[in-house]
């Protein structure tokens, strides 16, 4: 006997490898039903995929003969108040501007930060650099 009403909310990757066993499908079954890459499908099982861009919910629910909102309840949303410049995003576009980027973690979820150095002019032609950051996995960025 189970008790899932005081176990932990299903996780996304829970939901979507139940529900596409239920109705009898693999996970290359699922990505061709979905028109989705089969790497997308073994990434959101796996659980690395804890939230979905809004056109992969909408074609695994397609797939899965569900509504967008029955797999958005599932997914994991970032906390993502972080002030723009708090004291995890001056010390990132520090370390963009020095150049060293090589182990820059998200402060959201800690996975890694796709980095660059924009340049900019202002208004009396002098160059500014502004550093930009994205994260890998979450929503976060830092636009300069």
């Amino acid at each position: 006997m189970t008790n899932e009403s005081s176990a932990e909310p299903k996780s996304l990757a829970q939901f979507v490898s139940e529900l596409r066993e239920k109705i009898g499908l693999s996970q290359t079954g699922l990505a061709k039903k979905s028109a989705l890459p089969l790497k997308t499908i073994e990434e959101i099982e796996s659980g690395q995929e804890l939230f979905l861009a809004s056109t992969i919910r909408q074609k695994l629910a397609n797939g899965l003969k569900l509504k967008p909102s029955e797999i958005k309840k599932y997914e994991k949303h970032p906390d993502l108040s972080l002030l723009p410049d708090n004291e995890a995003t001056i010390f990132i576009k520090n370390q963009i501007l020095a150049h060293d980027i090589e182990n820059l973690e998200c402060p959201v979820c800690g996975s890694k930060l796709v980095t660059r150095i924009a340049k900019m002019y202002d208004l009396e032609d002098n160059l500014v650099l502004v550093p930009k950051a994205r994260c890998t996995k979450c929503p976060f960025q830092i636009k300069g």
